[in-house]
């Protein structure tokens, strides 16, 4: 069967070229460039925690250097209102986005699966019955046959606009003047927020990066101030020394710019073989929310959906998934956002039609920033095509289609693990067992409910991983957790059910009855 072709090398195609390969899947990497990336320090991104774990995973021995804050400090004027500290797991992930970008270009130059095609630029796209044909113009002007297509090629998609898809949406949301600067701040490995800082007015946002070096974000007004050099070296003055103390604070400047905000979304994300990914099929950002970090989601959602289809044949419940869930969670994400704007920005808002509609601005900031709540946490899949209904099944911690908690887990051979490390290649079905840890994996493997899982576990028509959890949130002993490759629950199930575990997997696989075949 021919590769996938995946337009543009990014981040987000970059990540599905190893996601995909991670699936034993082949790829063809459309790159109109010559492949090198960058170095643009005022161009960073923040991972949260469930993403950052994703990157780890398909980088491998190399992953980005980021900073982990371990405080996030929201102040107004001179106060600290909100103060957020982490522990080390659940701190959220700072970096340059070109050394993502570098990492996983790294991890893709000792991968056989994914071939990059630089110089290579999309000109015509053609589908039919078996696949898709892509045709080039550059150093490589030829044509490539593929069995599905994936732009991942920004804001200004070539594959977009050959497909004919519409991209409504907001121009200018937000205008930020930006800065990289390594200077010294009271608050090393820190992030901070500050309104109405003193002499100031507005809105500065300070992250820390690797080896002493702040990201500067100054909120705009909406129209009319353009960032003249001396305005910027202005903000850089006037913010450090508020900061700092020092009338002349020491600093280097490495990198500045204006990133402006956009809210824009794609009609449609799939059109036959041909889907859309990252800021091909949507731009976010206002309010501290990543598109970076959305991107990846989109990754993460779509690679395990392909290499079913690649191995197994198409299937198009599986496969408008992608577009259901994923574009319904960045709806989600764009209408909370329309409705704190108003509100975080000064005007009267819509506080009662958020979920939580009594938090206040900073908190919905603080959100948007750290990924928490309607604004910026994990989205749920409850309401997919590929969720397997609440009949026979339990509650836990983890609603159904939420990301699963990343739980320490025992794998058949007795290493033990994060959950979330064993993601993107199979389906995950985690046994809760209170007690197992301390024995060796030799005398329970053959003990309790443990072979009797194991053998529904071996004829399941996904391929599955068995693993052991001492405890999960909510869990009783014996719950039987189904964890879909991208990590969110499937369902959870009371003690040891064949018909319903396969259940759970044919329907994954866009397969077989629902509800009525969850029935006790």
């Amino acid at each position: 069967m021919d590769p996938v072709i995946v337009v543009g090398a990014g981040p987000v195609g970059l990540a599905l070229a190893l996601a995909l390969a991670r699936h034993e899947v082949p790829s063809i990497v459309l790159e109109t460039e010559d492949g090198e990336v960058t170095p643009r320090p005022a161009r960073s991104c923040v991972l949260r925690p469930d993403t950052a774990a994703l990157v780890r995973r398909l980088s491998g021995e190399r992953p980005p250097e980021g900073a982990r804050w371990r405080v996030w400090r929201t102040m107004r004027r001179r106060q600290t209102v909100h103060q957020e500290d982490f522990a080390a797991p659940d701190a959220p992930t700072h970096l340059y986005q070109h050394a993502l970008a570098g990492a996983l270009r790294d991890a893709v130059r000792g991968e056989d699966l994914v071939h990059m095609a630089t110089g290579s630029r999309l000109t015509e796209l053609e589908q039919h019955a078996e696949g898709v044909t892509a045709r080039t113009r550059g150093v490589r002007s030829t044509g490539w046959s593929g069995s599905y297509l994936v732009g991942c090629d920004g804001a200004r998609s070539t594959v977009r606009k050959l497909m004919e898809v519409r991209f409504p949406g907001r121009t200018a949301v937000e205008r930020h003047a930006v800065a990289a600067l390594r200077t010294r701040l009271p608050w090393p490995n820190e992030g901070l927020l500050h309104r109405d800082p003193p002499e100031q007015r507005g809105e500065i946002c300070a992250r820390a990066l690797p080896d002493g070096v702040w990201r500067f974000d100054w909120l705009l007004p909406p129209r009319g101030e353009v960032v003249t050099p001396d305005l910027l070296m202005r903000h850089v003055t006037t913010t450090l020394t508020a900061w700092t103390g020092e009338q002349e604070p020491a600093y280097e400047l490495l990198d500045t710019g204006v990133h402006t905000v956009h809210q824009r979304l794609a009609r449609r994300w799939r059109t036959g073989r041909v889907f859309l990914a990252g800021d091909a099929a949507h731009l976010l950002g206002a309010l501290g929310t990543q598109s970076v970090d959305e991107g990846l989601r989109d990754v993460d959602n779509l690679a395990w959906k392909l290499a079913v289809a690649w191995h197994h044949g198409a299937c198009d419940t599986l496969l408008d998934a992608y577009e259901a869930e994923r574009r319904g969670a960045v709806v989600s994400r764009l209408r909370a956002l329309d409705q704190a704007l108003p509100l975080v920005r000064g005007g009267k808002g819509l506080r009662g039609l958020l979920p939580g509609g009594t938090r206040g601005p900073l908190a919905l900031l603080t959100d948007g920033h750290l990924g928490l709540g309607s604004i910026g946490g994990p989205a749920g899949y409850g309401g997919s095509p590929l969720a397997p209904g609440q009949a026979g099944t339990v509650a836990v911690g983890t609603a159904p289609g939420d990301l699963a908690e990343d739980v320490p887990v025992t794998s058949l051979e007795g290493e033990c693990l994060p959950l979330w490390q064993c993601l993107g290649r199979d389906l995950l079905v985690v046994l809760v067992a209170p007690g197992t840890g301390v024995w060796d994996s030799r005398h329970w493997l053959h003990a309790g409910v443990m072979p009797e899982l194991a053998a529904a576990v071996r004829v399941l028509p996904f391929p599955a991983e068995l693993l052991v959890a001492e405890n999960y949130p909510g869990a009783a002993a014996h719950t039987v957790l189904v964890v879909r490759p991208d990590g969110h629950l499937s369902a959870a199930l009371a003690g040891v059910r064949p018909d319903l575990l396969r259940t759970c997997a044919e329907t994954l696989l866009g397969e077989g009855p629902r509800e009525e075949a969850l029935r006790t």
